[in-house]
């Protein structure tokens, strides 16, 4: 299977292996280069050794619009 670069060094990813990997366009992928020269293409957060953002499961979680003051009013009490 086989695919052309383009002058930008863009090239296609053969839906074979979209499929196989369960890409969507906008996911994200990792390039790296093994021992042997090869090429392999992961999906971006399949490898293990990948460190976890301890963040991500809560980001845009909040429900609660804070102002500032209120914030750091809350923070500041010494209940």
């Amino acid at each position: 299977m086989s695919t052309t670069l383009t002058s930008k060094g863009q090239v296609t990813i053969p839906k074979r292996i979209r499929d196989a990997l369960n890409l969507a366009p906008g996911s994200a992928v990792d390039f790296e280069v093994n021992r042997a020269g090869e090429v392999v293409v992961r999906k971006a957060g399949a490898r293990a050794s990948r460190k976890a953002d301890r963040f991500e499961a809560a980001r845009g979680k909040a429900d609660i619009k804070w102002r500032t003051e209120e914030l750091m009013a809350l923070l500041r009490s010494n209940d």
